[in-house]
Protein backbone atom coordinates (compact mmCIF):
# COMPACT_ATOMS: atom_id res chain seq x y z
CA UNK A 1 0.00 0.00 0.00
CA UNK A 2 1.47 3.06 -0.61
CA UNK A 3 -0.04 5.24 1.67
CA UNK A 4 1.07 2.99 4.61
CA UNK A 5 4.92 3.59 3.08
CA UNK A 6 4.15 7.11 3.19
CA UNK A 7 2.50 7.50 6.26
CA UNK A 8 5.86 5.91 7.76
CA UNK A 9 8.01 8.51 6.05
CA UNK A 10 5.64 10.77 7.71
CA UNK A 11 5.64 9.13 11.04
CA UNK A 12 7.90 11.32 13.62
CA UNK A 13 6.36 14.65 12.26
CA UNK A 14 2.79 12.54 13.10
CA UNK A 15 3.92 11.79 16.34
CA UNK A 16 4.85 15.41 16.98
CA UNK A 17 1.56 16.69 15.76
CA UNK A 18 0.16 18.54 18.36
CA UNK A 19 -2.93 18.76 17.47
CA UNK A 20 -3.30 22.22 17.89
CA UNK A 21 -5.88 22.80 15.15
CA UNK A 22 -3.93 25.31 12.88
CA UNK A 23 -4.66 23.14 9.63
CA UNK A 24 -7.92 23.18 10.38
CA UNK A 25 -8.45 26.63 10.65
CA UNK A 26 -6.82 27.16 7.08
CA UNK A 27 -8.43 24.37 5.54
CA UNK A 28 -11.22 26.26 2.91
CA UNK A 29 -13.03 22.96 3.12
CA UNK A 30 -13.32 22.70 6.35
CA UNK A 31 -14.44 27.03 6.58
CA UNK A 32 -17.41 25.70 3.86
CA UNK A 33 -18.44 22.55 5.29
CA UNK A 34 -18.11 22.49 8.98
CA UNK A 35 -16.89 18.77 9.37
CA UNK A 36 -13.78 17.73 10.68
CA UNK A 37 -13.24 14.87 8.28
CA UNK A 38 -13.20 17.68 5.42
CA UNK A 39 -10.75 18.84 7.23
CA UNK A 40 -6.41 17.89 7.03
CA UNK A 41 -7.07 16.89 10.75
CA UNK A 42 -10.17 14.71 10.04
CA UNK A 43 -8.58 12.98 6.67
CA UNK A 44 -5.14 12.18 8.52
CA UNK A 45 -7.55 10.23 10.88
CA UNK A 46 -9.12 8.39 8.21
CA UNK A 47 -6.06 7.47 6.44
CA UNK A 48 -4.61 5.99 9.72
CA UNK A 49 -7.82 4.32 10.29
CA UNK A 50 -7.16 2.26 7.15
CA UNK A 51 -3.37 1.57 7.32
CA UNK A 52 -4.49 0.23 10.88
CA UNK A 53 -7.19 -2.23 9.32
CA UNK A 54 -9.92 -0.25 11.42
CA UNK A 55 -11.59 1.63 7.94
CA UNK A 56 -11.45 -0.18 4.45
CA UNK A 57 -9.90 1.13 1.58
CA UNK A 58 -12.90 0.46 -0.01
CA UNK A 59 -15.48 2.71 2.36
CA UNK A 60 -17.62 5.29 0.90
CA UNK A 61 -16.60 7.90 3.64
CA UNK A 62 -13.11 7.70 2.78
CA UNK A 63 -13.66 8.29 -0.74
CA UNK A 64 -15.78 11.43 -0.20
CA UNK A 65 -13.53 13.28 2.22
CA UNK A 66 -10.44 12.54 0.46
CA UNK A 67 -11.77 13.74 -3.04
CA UNK A 68 -13.27 16.82 -1.52
CA UNK A 69 -9.75 17.57 -0.30
CA UNK A 70 -8.69 20.49 -3.12
CA UNK A 71 -4.98 19.36 -2.37
CA UNK A 72 -4.14 23.24 -1.56
CA UNK A 73 -1.46 22.30 1.30
CA UNK A 74 -2.82 25.19 2.98
CA UNK A 75 -2.26 23.36 6.30
CA UNK A 76 1.21 22.63 5.46
CA UNK A 77 2.18 25.80 5.76
CA UNK A 78 0.47 26.49 8.89
CA UNK A 79 1.72 23.09 10.61
CA UNK A 80 4.30 23.88 13.31
CA UNK A 81 5.17 20.07 12.97
CA UNK A 82 5.97 20.37 9.39
CA UNK A 83 4.03 17.54 8.26
CA UNK A 84 3.79 17.22 4.47
CA UNK A 85 0.12 16.63 3.74
CA UNK A 86 0.26 16.92 0.18
CA UNK A 87 2.43 13.78 -0.17
CA UNK A 88 0.25 11.42 2.12
CA UNK A 89 -2.84 13.12 -0.10
CA UNK A 90 -1.22 11.64 -3.05
CA UNK A 91 -0.55 8.65 -1.39
CA UNK A 92 -3.75 7.92 -0.22
CA UNK A 93 -5.07 8.70 -4.05
CA UNK A 94 -2.95 6.23 -5.54
CA UNK A 95 -4.38 3.60 -3.33
CA UNK A 96 -8.05 4.83 -3.71
CA UNK A 97 -7.50 4.54 -8.08
CA UNK A 98 -6.53 1.26 -7.46
CA UNK A 99 -9.29 0.26 -4.99
CA UNK A 100 -12.09 1.82 -6.60
CA UNK A 101 -12.08 1.92 -10.24
CA UNK A 102 -15.35 4.02 -11.33
CA UNK A 103 -15.92 5.00 -14.90
CA UNK A 104 -15.14 8.26 -14.26
CA UNK A 105 -11.66 7.30 -12.90
CA UNK A 106 -11.01 4.66 -15.72
CA UNK A 107 -11.52 7.84 -18.35
CA UNK A 108 -9.54 10.22 -16.24
CA UNK A 109 -6.90 7.10 -16.04
CA UNK A 110 -7.37 6.98 -20.33
CA UNK A 111 -6.90 10.92 -20.91
CA UNK A 112 -3.81 11.19 -18.54
CA UNK A 113 -1.98 7.76 -19.74
CA UNK A 114 -2.80 7.88 -22.52
CA UNK A 115 -3.20 11.74 -24.23
CA UNK A 116 -0.91 13.74 -21.63
CA UNK A 117 2.08 11.27 -22.22
CA UNK A 118 2.15 12.89 -25.35
CA UNK A 119 2.30 16.60 -26.97
CA UNK A 120 1.29 15.40 -29.81
CA UNK A 121 -1.87 14.03 -28.29
CA UNK A 122 -2.21 17.38 -26.26
CA UNK A 123 -1.61 20.00 -29.07
CA UNK A 124 -4.79 17.19 -31.18
CA UNK A 125 -6.92 17.34 -27.74
CA UNK A 126 -6.86 20.85 -27.75
CA UNK A 127 -7.01 22.26 -31.29
CA UNK A 128 -10.70 22.39 -31.52
CA UNK A 129 -10.88 23.73 -28.01
CA UNK A 130 -8.77 26.64 -29.14
CA UNK A 131 -10.92 26.70 -32.36
CA UNK A 132 -14.12 26.64 -30.46
CA UNK A 133 -13.42 29.51 -27.82
CA UNK A 134 -13.37 32.02 -31.11
CA UNK A 135 -16.61 31.09 -31.68
CA UNK A 136 -19.66 33.25 -31.09
CA UNK A 137 -22.09 30.32 -30.91
CA UNK A 138 -20.17 28.58 -27.90
CA UNK A 139 -20.69 32.31 -26.24
CA UNK A 140 -24.31 31.52 -26.79
CA UNK A 141 -24.53 28.36 -25.63
CA UNK A 142 -22.31 28.65 -22.71
CA UNK A 143 -24.74 31.56 -21.34
CA UNK A 144 -27.82 29.70 -22.25
CA UNK A 145 -30.14 27.44 -19.90
CA UNK A 146 -31.03 24.44 -22.09
CA UNK A 147 -27.43 22.68 -21.72
CA UNK A 148 -26.12 20.38 -18.73
CA UNK A 149 -25.08 22.68 -16.24
CA UNK A 150 -21.48 20.46 -16.60
CA UNK A 151 -21.36 21.31 -19.99
CA UNK A 152 -21.92 25.14 -19.68
CA UNK A 153 -19.01 24.53 -16.65
CA UNK A 154 -16.67 23.13 -19.31
CA UNK A 155 -18.02 25.52 -22.29
CA UNK A 156 -17.29 28.67 -19.71
CA UNK A 157 -13.72 27.43 -18.72
CA UNK A 158 -13.27 26.95 -22.12
CA UNK A 159 -13.85 30.34 -23.35
CA UNK A 160 -11.95 31.84 -20.07
CA UNK A 161 -9.00 30.57 -21.56
CA UNK A 162 -8.95 33.17 -24.85
CA UNK A 163 -6.43 35.74 -24.06
CA UNK A 164 -7.46 38.93 -22.39
CA UNK A 165 -7.75 42.05 -23.83
CA UNK A 166 -5.04 44.17 -22.56
CA UNK A 167 -6.05 46.89 -20.32
CA UNK A 168 -5.82 50.66 -21.88
CA UNK A 169 -2.91 52.31 -20.01
CA UNK A 170 -0.35 54.77 -20.34
CA UNK A 171 1.53 55.98 -23.46
CA UNK A 172 2.96 53.93 -25.65
CA UNK A 173 6.48 54.29 -26.38
CA UNK A 174 9.63 52.18 -27.55
CA UNK A 175 11.46 50.43 -24.76
CA UNK A 176 14.79 48.19 -25.91
CA UNK A 177 17.12 50.85 -25.95
CA UNK A 178 16.09 52.80 -22.68
CA UNK A 179 16.33 49.30 -20.46
CA UNK A 180 19.98 48.11 -21.39
CA UNK A 181 21.65 45.04 -20.81
CA UNK A 182 23.42 44.77 -17.34
CA UNK A 183 25.67 41.85 -18.59
CA UNK A 184 28.21 41.91 -20.97
CA UNK A 185 27.07 37.75 -21.53
CA UNK A 186 23.51 37.04 -21.74
CA UNK A 187 22.17 34.49 -18.79
CA UNK A 188 20.84 31.24 -20.06
CA UNK A 189 17.63 29.93 -19.38
CA UNK A 190 15.49 27.06 -20.21
CA UNK A 191 11.57 27.93 -20.00
CA UNK A 192 9.34 24.71 -19.12
CA UNK A 193 5.96 25.95 -21.54
CA UNK A 194 3.48 23.09 -19.58
CA UNK A 195 0.74 21.01 -21.81
CA UNK A 196 -2.16 23.21 -21.10
CA UNK A 197 0.01 26.42 -20.81
CA UNK A 198 1.43 26.04 -24.43
CA UNK A 199 -1.48 24.98 -26.13
CA UNK A 200 -4.31 27.36 -24.25
CA UNK A 201 -2.39 30.10 -22.43
CA UNK A 202 0.11 31.15 -25.60
CA UNK A 203 -0.53 34.57 -24.20
CA UNK A 204 1.33 34.23 -21.09
CA UNK A 205 3.93 32.19 -22.69
CA UNK A 206 4.62 35.18 -25.09
CA UNK A 207 5.03 37.91 -22.36
CA UNK A 208 7.42 35.53 -20.44
CA UNK A 209 9.93 35.71 -23.64
CA UNK A 210 9.66 38.96 -23.82
CA UNK A 211 10.19 39.74 -20.41
CA UNK A 212 13.15 37.49 -20.16
CA UNK A 213 14.62 38.79 -23.37
CA UNK A 214 14.50 42.10 -21.83
CA UNK A 215 15.99 41.00 -18.70
CA UNK A 216 19.44 39.58 -21.12
CA UNK A 217 18.19 36.41 -21.14
CA UNK A 218 19.15 33.41 -23.91
CA UNK A 219 15.41 31.27 -23.84
CA UNK A 220 15.72 27.78 -25.25
CA UNK A 221 12.68 25.93 -25.24
CA UNK A 222 13.11 22.30 -25.28
CA UNK A 223 11.40 20.52 -27.73
CA UNK A 224 11.25 16.94 -26.08
CA UNK A 225 9.54 18.37 -22.92
CA UNK A 226 6.29 16.94 -21.75
CA UNK A 227 3.53 17.16 -18.90
CA UNK A 228 5.33 18.17 -15.89
CA UNK A 229 2.93 15.07 -14.25
CA UNK A 230 1.29 17.36 -11.65
CA UNK A 231 -2.09 16.65 -13.09
CA UNK A 232 -1.28 12.50 -12.50
CA UNK A 233 0.26 12.55 -9.21
CA UNK A 234 -3.13 14.69 -8.44
CA UNK A 235 -5.47 12.03 -9.64
CA UNK A 236 -3.41 9.21 -8.05
CA UNK A 237 -1.08 8.07 -11.22
CA UNK A 238 2.08 8.27 -9.32
CA UNK A 239 3.91 5.95 -11.86
CA UNK A 240 3.15 7.75 -14.71
CA UNK A 241 4.45 10.85 -13.13
CA UNK A 242 7.63 9.71 -12.29
CA UNK A 243 7.90 8.35 -16.21
CA UNK A 244 7.09 11.85 -17.20
CA UNK A 245 9.80 13.65 -14.88
CA UNK A 246 12.25 10.97 -16.24
CA UNK A 247 11.89 12.27 -19.22
CA UNK A 248 12.07 15.84 -18.49
CA UNK A 249 15.06 15.54 -16.70
CA UNK A 250 16.79 14.14 -19.82
CA UNK A 251 15.16 16.64 -21.98
CA UNK A 252 16.45 19.45 -19.65
CA UNK A 253 19.74 18.11 -19.30
CA UNK A 254 20.75 19.01 -22.51
CA UNK A 255 20.16 22.14 -21.49
CA UNK A 256 23.31 24.25 -19.98
CA UNK A 257 20.86 26.95 -18.82
CA UNK A 258 21.26 28.42 -15.24
CA UNK A 259 17.65 28.38 -14.76
CA UNK A 260 14.61 26.44 -15.64
CA UNK A 261 12.08 28.88 -15.67
CA UNK A 262 8.19 27.64 -15.23
CA UNK A 263 5.34 30.19 -15.09
CA UNK A 264 2.43 28.11 -14.20
CA UNK A 265 2.18 27.60 -9.96
CA UNK A 266 0.67 23.97 -10.20
CA UNK A 267 3.90 22.53 -12.63
CA UNK A 268 6.76 24.74 -10.94
CA UNK A 269 5.77 23.00 -7.19
CA UNK A 270 5.77 19.34 -8.67
CA UNK A 271 8.96 20.16 -10.76
CA UNK A 272 10.63 21.36 -7.68
CA UNK A 273 10.13 18.12 -6.17
CA UNK A 274 11.02 15.92 -8.73
CA UNK A 275 13.82 15.00 -6.14
CA UNK A 276 11.14 13.54 -3.62
CA UNK A 277 9.32 11.70 -6.30
CA UNK A 278 12.30 9.94 -7.80
CA UNK A 279 13.82 9.62 -4.43
CA UNK A 280 14.37 5.64 -4.69
CA UNK A 281 15.46 5.59 -8.52
CA UNK A 282 18.84 4.92 -8.41
CA UNK A 283 19.75 5.97 -11.95
CA UNK A 284 17.57 8.78 -11.28
CA UNK A 285 17.25 10.37 -8.11
CA UNK A 286 20.57 12.60 -7.98
CA UNK A 287 19.90 13.82 -11.33
CA UNK A 288 15.77 14.64 -10.19
CA UNK A 289 17.65 16.80 -7.55
CA UNK A 290 19.92 18.46 -9.76
CA UNK A 291 17.00 19.38 -11.86
CA UNK A 292 14.65 20.21 -9.63
CA UNK A 293 17.47 22.93 -8.06
CA UNK A 294 17.64 24.69 -11.57
CA UNK A 295 13.73 25.10 -11.48
CA UNK A 296 12.41 29.05 -10.58
CA UNK A 297 8.87 30.34 -10.90
CA UNK A 298 9.38 33.31 -12.92
CA UNK A 299 8.59 36.23 -10.43
CA UNK A 300 11.48 34.52 -8.06
CA UNK A 301 13.79 34.30 -10.87
CA UNK A 302 13.21 37.87 -11.97
CA UNK A 303 13.62 39.63 -8.38
CA UNK A 304 16.71 37.59 -7.68
CA UNK A 305 18.28 38.79 -10.61
CA UNK A 306 17.00 42.16 -10.40
CA UNK A 307 13.93 43.51 -11.94
CA UNK A 308 14.02 45.82 -14.22
CA UNK A 309 10.44 47.13 -15.84
CA UNK A 310 10.10 48.67 -18.99
CA UNK A 311 8.93 52.43 -18.74
CA UNK A 312 6.02 52.51 -20.30
CA UNK A 313 3.37 53.49 -17.13
CA UNK A 314 0.39 51.56 -16.86
CA UNK A 315 -2.22 53.96 -14.44
CA UNK A 316 -3.97 50.82 -13.46
CA UNK A 317 -5.15 49.69 -9.76
CA UNK A 318 -4.22 45.98 -9.28
CA UNK A 319 -4.53 43.36 -6.58
CA UNK A 320 -3.12 39.74 -6.80
CA UNK A 321 -4.51 36.70 -5.62
CA UNK A 322 -1.39 34.22 -4.72
CA UNK A 323 -1.87 30.25 -6.52
CA UNK A 324 -1.68 27.93 -3.50
CA UNK A 325 1.13 25.98 -5.48
CA UNK A 326 3.11 28.53 -5.41
CA UNK A 327 1.95 30.16 -1.77
CA UNK A 328 2.03 27.21 0.09
CA UNK A 329 3.75 24.88 -1.88
CA UNK A 330 6.45 26.48 -3.27
CA UNK A 331 6.56 29.00 -0.79
CA UNK A 332 7.21 31.87 -3.14
CA UNK A 333 5.25 34.78 -1.59
CA UNK A 334 6.79 38.02 -1.51
CA UNK A 335 8.45 38.02 -5.03
CA UNK A 336 5.01 38.27 -6.64
CA UNK A 337 4.17 41.30 -4.96
CA UNK A 338 7.41 42.39 -5.37
CA UNK A 339 7.31 42.47 -8.99
CA UNK A 340 3.77 44.19 -8.98
CA UNK A 341 4.49 46.69 -6.65
CA UNK A 342 7.42 47.59 -9.23
CA UNK A 343 5.49 48.32 -12.12
CA UNK A 344 5.42 51.89 -13.18
CA UNK A 345 2.20 53.63 -12.34
CA UNK A 346 0.31 50.95 -10.72
CA UNK A 347 -1.24 50.98 -7.34
CA UNK A 348 -1.64 47.85 -5.31
CA UNK A 349 -4.73 46.96 -3.43
CA UNK A 350 -4.47 44.42 -1.13
CA UNK A 351 -6.90 40.83 -1.65
CA UNK A 352 -8.65 40.12 1.90
CA UNK A 353 -8.05 36.06 2.20
CA UNK A 354 -5.69 36.10 -1.25
CA UNK A 355 -3.63 33.13 0.24
CA UNK A 356 -6.94 31.19 0.31
CA UNK A 357 -7.91 28.20 -2.55
CA UNK A 358 -9.99 29.78 -5.37
CA UNK A 359 -11.58 26.71 -5.88
CA UNK A 360 -9.96 25.60 -9.20
CA UNK A 361 -7.86 23.20 -7.94
CA UNK A 362 -6.75 21.37 -10.94
CA UNK A 363 -10.20 19.78 -12.78
CA UNK A 364 -12.10 20.21 -8.80
CA UNK A 365 -14.03 22.49 -9.64
CA UNK A 366 -15.94 20.00 -12.70
CA UNK A 367 -15.92 17.32 -10.49
CA UNK A 368 -17.09 19.42 -7.57
CA UNK A 369 -18.72 22.68 -9.13
CA UNK A 370 -21.16 23.36 -5.70
CA UNK A 371 -18.18 23.52 -3.43
CA UNK A 372 -15.83 24.83 -5.87
CA UNK A 373 -18.03 27.92 -6.48
CA UNK A 374 -18.77 28.55 -2.87
CA UNK A 375 -15.03 29.02 -2.86
CA UNK A 376 -15.36 31.43 -6.18
CA UNK A 377 -17.89 33.31 -4.92
CA UNK A 378 -16.25 33.93 -1.50
CA UNK A 379 -13.26 35.06 -3.45
CA UNK A 380 -15.61 37.35 -6.06
CA UNK A 381 -16.92 39.14 -3.27
CA UNK A 382 -13.53 40.07 -1.40
CA UNK A 383 -12.55 41.18 -5.15
CA UNK A 384 -15.09 43.25 -5.39
CA UNK A 385 -14.09 45.73 -2.65
CA UNK A 386 -10.86 46.31 -3.95
CA UNK A 387 -12.14 48.70 -6.89
CA UNK A 388 -9.43 46.40 -8.77
CA UNK A 389 -9.04 47.56 -13.09
CA UNK A 390 -6.93 44.30 -12.72
CA UNK A 391 -6.75 40.61 -10.77
CA UNK A 392 -3.47 39.23 -11.19
CA UNK A 393 -2.66 35.35 -9.91
CA UNK A 394 -0.03 32.90 -11.41
CA UNK A 395 -1.51 29.95 -12.17
CA UNK A 396 -3.03 28.57 -15.65
CA UNK A 397 -6.30 27.25 -13.30
CA UNK A 398 -6.61 30.10 -11.35
CA UNK A 399 -6.46 32.04 -14.50
CA UNK A 400 -9.65 30.28 -16.33
CA UNK A 401 -11.73 29.81 -12.74
CA UNK A 402 -11.57 33.22 -11.92
CA UNK A 403 -12.09 34.63 -15.30
CA UNK A 404 -14.81 33.04 -14.87
CA UNK A 405 -16.18 34.40 -11.95
CA UNK A 406 -15.13 37.82 -12.93
CA UNK A 407 -17.61 37.45 -16.31
CA UNK A 408 -20.54 36.14 -14.10
CA UNK A 409 -20.24 38.53 -11.65
CA UNK A 410 -20.22 41.18 -14.45
CA UNK A 411 -17.05 43.05 -13.04
CA UNK A 412 -15.03 44.76 -14.89
CA UNK A 413 -12.05 43.43 -14.06
CA UNK A 414 -9.07 41.63 -16.37
CA UNK A 415 -7.84 38.70 -15.27
CA UNK A 416 -4.01 38.47 -16.14
CA UNK A 417 -0.88 36.30 -15.37
CA UNK A 418 1.56 39.35 -13.31
CA UNK A 419 4.38 38.63 -16.31
CA UNK A 420 1.45 39.27 -18.96
CA UNK A 421 1.56 43.22 -17.35
CA UNK A 422 4.85 43.46 -17.10
CA UNK A 423 5.55 42.56 -20.28
CA UNK A 424 3.17 45.55 -21.31
CA UNK A 425 6.27 48.14 -19.62
CA UNK A 426 7.97 47.03 -22.49
CA UNK A 427 5.67 48.05 -25.31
Amino acid sequence: MILERALDREAEKLLACIHCGLCVSACPTYLQLGDENDSPRGRLYLMRAVVEGRLSLTSEALARHIDLCLGCRACETVCPSGVRYGRLLEAVRADLSRARPTLGQRSLRFLLNRVFTSPARVRGLFAPARWLRRRAFVRRWAEGRWLPARLRLALELLLATAPEEMPASGERRATRSSSPPSRLRPRRVAFFAGCIARELFEQTNRATKVVLTAHDCDVEDPPDQVCCGALHVHAGEIETARALARRNIRAFERCPAEAIIVNVAGCGALLKEYGDLLADDPEYAARARAFAARVRDISEYLVDIGLRPGPRPLHLTVTYDAPCHLYHAQRVVTAPLELIRRLPGVTFVPLAESEMCCGSAGIYNLRHPGLADQLLYRKIEHLRRTHADVLLTGNAGCLMHLRRGVRRAGLPIRVLHPIELLALTYE
